[in-house]
């Protein structure tokens, strides 16, 4: 058990967290003069390392991912939906949502076609729910940083949050606030045409080329923050708001995601320099939650598909779901510690 356990533990350090290339590049930095237990050269350190860590793990999980993606298409998941009912289609809709787009923003579309074709509305927020909070990269980099059981846990309870989620919108039946254009729509054709392996890896690779390129900017501008907050910020500051001090740190850190727009690799770095710091564990995750499930523009572009009723029992939702979750793990880290 003690081998197996160090071998995790290397796999974990050095293959997804790359300690080995935080020395690296720490050796390369004081080659070149630069003193990387300063704040100008542990920001820089920070900076580089973080970059470079998140955008290969980035390119490797999207190739796989899309990979696997490819083999469920629009029509196609519709079609696996189409055949369940009841919390069953939740489970199965919140499950497919862990293979789909890595933003918020880009499920929505998504949402709106499954929505015209005529499947159930809570199946459709379920998968709305878990497309950005819990897709299966996000597990890997979680990984890297806290370890596999609290990624898991994480995994978990955001599904948790999707089935629960879509099946209470199911139960009150709001099928009338979702805009009329939507539910006149024309149902999905379904494609009958078979992707070969070349097609779908280049299919995967066209997606790693296409996501880096849209995920970049908010890598560069979290790591940014996160190389900010891990060698300017004072810690005593960052734990009087957001560690065991204050017992609203986790509805602060959901509202304040909310605003934010940016997908998951790009709260990885704020979420690890938090962390480091001192903020309380179940902070951290609510904040992530906050920004990946309810950024101001996917809120927008969803109010263009349902009305302000749904929209507001949505956003309500999943807030209760975040902040549940945040408390909870605040109180799995109160327990181990």
């Amino acid at each position: 058990m003690q081998t197996l356990k160090s071998i995790w533990d290397l796999f974990q350090n050095e293959f997804l967290g790359m300690r080995w290339l935080n020395s690296l590049i720490g050796n390369l930095l004081k080659a070149c003069g630069l003193n990387t237990t300063g704040k100008i050269g542990g920001s820089v350190q920070f900076f580089i390392y973080d970059t470079i860590k998140i955008m290969v793990l980035l390119g490797v999980l999207i190739l796989i991912i899309s990979y696997i993606q490819s083999y469920f298409p629009p029509e196609r998941t519709k079609k696996i939906l189409g055949r369940f009912h009841g919390i069953v289609a939740n489970c199965i809709a919140a499950l497919l949502g862990t293979v789909t787009p890595f933003c918020s923003c880009s499920s929505i579309p998504l949402f709106i076609g499954f929505t015209s074709a005529g499947l159930p509305l809570g199946v459709t927020f379920s998968f709305l729910i878990s497309s950005p909070m819990v897709d299966l990269g996000s597990l890997v980099l979680l990984m890297s940083i806290f370890g596999w059981k609290i990624a898991v846990i994480y995994m978990v309870l955001g599904l948790v949050i999707a089935v629960i989620g879509g099946t209470v919108i199911e139960k009150l039946h709001l099928e009338n606030q979702v805009e009329e254009f939507i539910r006149s729509g024309n149902t999905l054709d379904i494609s009958k045409e078979e992707l070969y392996f070349k097609d779908r890896i280049k299919y995967a690779w066209e997606q790693v080329i296409e996501t880096a390129k849209k995920v970049l900017p908010y890598v560069l501008i979290g790591v940014g923050i996160g190389a900010f907050i891990h060698n300017w910020i004072p810690e005593d500051f960052i734990v009087s708001i957001l560690g065991t001090g204050n017992p609203f740190g986790v509805i602060l850190a959901t509202i304040a995601g909310i605003p934010i727009y940016a997908d998951i690799f790009g709260t990885i770095p704020i979420a690890e320099a938090l962390l480091s710091k001192g903020a309380q564990l179940g902070v951290v995750l609510s904040f992530m939650m906050g920004v990946t499930t309810l950024s101001l523009p996917s809120i927008i572009m969803l109010r263009k598909a349902v009305k302000p009723k749904l929209l507001s029992i949505f956003i309500m939702i999943c807030i209760m779901g975040i902040i549940l979750v945040g408390y909870f793990f605040n109180a799995i880290q109160y327990l181990l510690v």
